[in-house]
């Protein structure tokens, strides 16, 4: 009867860890991810020139570094030594303010997607996500739309008709397909009987991963994420034949290089959410020691 609660003392300070490591823990966190996203977001630009070229039968970037492959470091420097521009007449603090309000929510999402297992320290388990948050599904759902209202702003600042056509046309897309992503994953929502992305991903771990289940809702899911981050054939608010470059046609410098980045951080995060939802997220299939403890 003694033994028993200095056991569990014993458990709970083996699980939960101290403010402080709580608190170390997270910065480390948030520095390696941030690093990590960062870097594959200018990396997956970089994908997307060399095989588009290939495509095309042409070169594509090779002349900085080996294969070309610090050719992103060349233009970031690039886009921080380009001057800034600004029209006549935009309405100059909503121009400013809009890259920040596209790049930040797209940065936000990552927070919640929990990338393995808890690690077990001596110090205590640690959550390998940023922020294990109860509702973490919905609020990947809210943050990411906010993003809208950066492009929308962009749009209707820039007191240019091509830009404002731009920004309308992505707010209204957005929108339209927020419905049919978020109704594609309330079957998951079910399955799991929670919100919290750990949950879901603990479900998957015994009853088998939901795109066998819900393909269909997998599907809509996928086909939803391809218009939220305006990839063809849903990219009519970037069409250049149209509308010379969309809601970004008036921004030059780093300002211009925010939207690309938070359009491919937010592929980046809809694909780490599909992962997630639909193919068991870290959880290795067909085996269980990766899914208890000590993980």
């Amino acid at each position: 009867m003694i033994a028993f609660p200095m056991l569990l003392q014993v458990v709970d300070s083996q699980v939960t860890p101290t403010t402080g490591v709580f608190l170390i823990a997270t910065l480390v966190k948030i520095l390696v991810i941030f690093t990590v996203y960062m870097v594959g977001v200018a990396y997956t630009t970089f994908a997307e020139r060399r095989i588009s070229a290939w495509i095309q039968d042409r070169h594509g970037p090779n002349r900085v570094g080996p294969q070309g492959l610090f050719q992103v470091l060349a233009d970031g420097v690039k886009n921080f030594m380009k001057e800034e521009t600004y029209p006549d007449d935009a309405f100059k603090s909503l121009f400013i303010l809009a890259p920040g309000l596209a790049f930040v929510p797209a940065m936000l999402t990552w927070a919640v997607i929990p990338f393995a297992s808890p690690l077990p320290t001596p110090w205590g388990r640690i959550d390998m996500v940023v922020a294990d948050l109860p509702v973490g599904f919905l609020f990947t759902l809210a943050i990411s739309s906010l993003g809208v209202y950066g492009i929308t702003l962009a749009g209707w600042s820039s007191n240019n008709k091509y830009a404002l056509l731009g920004g309308l046309r992505a707010s209204a897309q957005m929108i339209s397909y927020e419905i049919a992503m978020g109704m594609a994953t309330v079957c998951v929502l079910l399955l799991s009987g929670n919100v919290a992305l750990g949950e879901v991903i603990r479900q998957q771990a015994t009853m088998g991963w939901n795109v066998l289940l819900l393909s269909v809702a997998c599907f809509i899911f996928l086909v939803s994420a391809f218009a939220e981050t305006n990839r063809l054939p849903f990219d009519l608010p970037e069409a250049e034949a149209e509308l010379v470059a969309g809601y970004h046609t008036e921004y030059s410098a780093m300002k211009f290089s925010m939207f690309p980045i938070s359009e491919y951080a937010n592929m980046i995060t809809a694909s780490a959410l599909l992962s997630t939802l639909f193919f068991g997220g870290w959880d290795i299939p067909f085996t269980q020691w990766d899914n208890l403890p000590p993980f």
